[in-house]
């Protein structure tokens, strides 16, 4: 991307000046290294973004942002119900909550070793995953409206899990608001039997290891010390979100013009917060939300299974949980005064400071774990919320490496088989039903995850707390 189109702030803030169309600058938080890779389409979007009615303060990227479906992925924006503020379906994506967990073993790498080939596939027996893949659940009409309505807390109630999960996840487990009626009878029969469940694409489980710390006193708070191992789910919300996704663009399509709201980009589709559109929307949307949440609870359960089945003393506790691909009523001060603003983070996550109210005690002096994914070879990171994130970027932060090439690029250029023996020659084991998904992830498709991590860090977004590599990753 072309550097001379923004004012450069700090060495890791670049902003746009706002035209005639944008309402507020665009803000894009990143190394000029990192920037100058972006392609262009994130210059277009993110000021397209700012151009969308009632959107307050600006509108950000994040150092991993890259081209999306309206939003760019990695772009953050508020809007004010009460200034006109809408509701975009480009702004949340299709995979709605896609989001990380992460689990404390209690092991050092030392005891993974002699049975990593065992844990290896053993979690691939336990853990459903790839395109079509079912679960052990099958839910008829009323669990499905109740699971859409109790989310983790669902799951829990149902044996997945412990109560002492729900504290150690956004929303204590369950999204308020949401309306399991707004979900079409279409985004529920994908549903049906897809709980506990991985999926395909980018989303994986690893067993990972500590390799480093950078800041002993939160990683020693959160449960972390060098040779450590943890487990990482990432996944979202399945089928029913991607159609809640599908349906409701196509709605706000529609609405939009009904409005009299000029779309720069179709792609950004949006209604009125305050609209019928806007409140089913956000009804279904935090349905999808739960629908994440407990089908995270549920694949915790089944990773507690396999581990307690090589280690029958294991105590696999939840780190935490947090999503980013949402849209949250919060409140944020803005020159001064509480505002009670709708966030937009797609493929950003929350990244609340220190002393946050909506934090639960454990996390009151570090600030929220916020946790970043990386690729199958290379490391992912752990870091906190900072309380300087909250005015920088409505407390947000990245939330992976960013892809740098499309998926059909990285099968041009990698076969998976060859991936998997690389990896496999580094200690890394893969198991995928599929060798074309394993190569449409392989390393050299994402941006370097610490080079990410890095200007998040010093654009005061997050604190790198800890570096994780994978030892085992289960692909879909």
């Amino acid at each position: 991307m072309d550097i001379s189109q923004f004012t450069q702030c700090s060495p890791t803030a670049w902003r746009i000046e706002p035209t005639s169309r944008m309402h507020v600058p665009a803000i894009i938080f990143a190394t000029e290294s990192l920037i100058r890779d972006m392609d262009h389409k994130v210059y277009e979007q993110i000021t397209n973004l700012a151009m969308l009615p009632g959107i307050v303060q600006a509108a950000y990227a994040m150092p991993d942002a890259h081209w999306g479906y309206g939003f760019p992925i990695g772009g953050v924006a508020a809007f004010d119900p009460d200034a006109g503020g809408v509701v975009s379906a480009g702004g949340v994506g299709f995979d709605i909550s896609c989001g990380v967990r992460n689990l404390l073993t209690g092991l050092t790498r030392e005891d993974i070793y002699p049975v990593q080939k065992q844990l290896a596939d053993l979690l691939y027996y336990k853990i459903p995953a790839g395109v079509g893949s079912t679960g052990p659940l099958r839910l008829n009409g009323d669990e499905m409206n109740a699971m859409l309505r109790g989310g983790a807390r669902w799951a829990v109630e149902r044996g997945y899990g412990r109560a002492a999960d729900l504290e150690r996840i956004e929303e204590y487990g369950c999204m308020a608001g949401a309306e399991p009626h707004e979900v079409s009878e279409h985004a529920k029969k994908r549903q049906h039997d897809e709980m506990g469940t991985l999926g395909s694409g980018n989303h994986y489980l690893e067993v990972q290891q500590v390799t480093r710390v950078y800041a002993p006193d939160i990683a020693q708070s959160f449960g972390l010390k060098e040779g450590d191992v943890v487990v990482s789910i990432h996944c979202g919300s399945r089928g029913l979100g991607h159609q809640i996704g599908t349906e409701f663009m196509r709605s706000m399509a529609l609405a939009a013009g009904q409005y009299g709201i000029e779309l720069p980009d179709r792609e950004l589709a949006c209604a009125p917060i305050n609209s019928p559109v806007g409140q089913r929307y956000l009804g279904a949307m935090r349905a999808a939300i739960n629908c994440a949440l407990a089908n995270r609870q549920i694949l915790t359960h089944r990773v507690r299974e396999a581990f307690s089945d090589l280690f029958p003393s294991a105590d696999l506790k939840l780190l935490y949980d947090v999503s980013h691909n949402t849209c949250k009523l919060e409140t944020h001060e803005i020159d001064g005064r509480q505002r009670h603003l709708f966030v937009h983070r797609k493929g950003a996550t929350r990244a609340f400071g220190p002393g946050h109210t909506e934090l639960p005690d454990s996390f009151k002096a570090t600030g929220q774990p916020v946790l970043i994914g990386g690729t199958m070879g290379t490391a992912s990171y752990i870091l906190a919320g900072t309380q300087t994130s909250e005015t920088r970027a409505f407390s947000s932060a990245c939330h992976g490496a960013g892809r740098a090439m499309s998926r059909h690029q990285a099968t041009r250029q990698w076969h998976g088989r060859e991936v998997i023996d690389e990896l496999a020659a580094r200690g890394i084991l893969i198991r995928s039903p599929s060798s074309r998904g394993v190569a449409e992830e392989a390393p050299g498709t994402y941006k370097d995850v610490t080079a990410v991590v890095d200007a998040a860090d010093a654009a005061g977004l997050a604190r790198t707390v800890a570096r994780l590599e994978p030892m085992i990753v289960v692909k879909g």
